[in-house]
């Protein structure tokens, strides 16, 4: 399936940045407001192991919300959960709905693994946004993850506490910034030391 292979890739293309942070990085600000480097990485590992659970979990056992928690220190450090949700999504059946108990919804495979898919491009950009570093992706995966952001409802829901993205910004130039906008992200944001210098 064309999506699993496109999350692998992306997978592989973030895989750098996470591995250049270090512990003295972790209280850095990075573009989700309120949340330090080290709260955001806890976020993404808790990602990758809830998204691994509920596409592993059977149909007599779907994977709660507790999977997608925050996983904090040094189980939160680093790019080892992608291995596991790459390899769930590699063994999954791609007919089969998976539950996101996170969201209270069932969806196609292929929909979870682009949901997946653009959660990890725009965190890592977010890392290395806070780490003062550019990144580039692929073209396809750029227009995958903007394909999948189109599609993200705006709205005041996304001002709720705890709301997967910010509001929609205006502007974007190219797909990725595009996308990073239409995720409510400020495609020119840097930290205010490298922004100031």
């Amino acid at each position: 399936m064309h999506i699993i292979e496109l999350h692998a890739r992306a997978a592989d293309a973030v895989r750098p940045v996470l591995a250049s942070v270090t512990a003295a990085d972790l209280t850095r600000l990075t573009p989700c407001a309120g949340w330090d480097l080290a709260t955001l990485l806890a976020h993404m590992a808790g990602q990758d192991h809830g998204f691994a659970a509920a596409v592993s979990a059977t149909s007599d056992a779907v994977a709660d919300v507790g999977a997608f928690a925050p996983r904090a220190g040094a189980e939160g450090l680093g790019s080892c959960h992608l291995d596991d949700v790459v390899a769930a999504f590699a063994r999954a059946d791609p007919d089969r709905e998976v539950h996101l108990a996170e969201f209270g919804v069932s969806l196609p495979l292929p929909v979870v693994v682009g949901f997946h898919l653009v959660d990890t491009l725009v965190h890592s950009w977010d890392v290395a946004a806070s780490l003062g570093r550019e990144v580039r992706y692929a073209d396809d995966l750029v227009a995958a993850a903007l394909a999948v952001a189109e599609g993200v409802p705006d709205g005041e829901a996304r001002t709720a506490p705890g709301a997967p993205f910010g509001p929609a910004l205006p502007g974007g130039t190219d797909p990725w910034s595009r996308t990073l906008a239409l995720l409510g992200r400020d495609p020119a944001w840097a930290p205010v030391s490298a922004a100031r210098g």
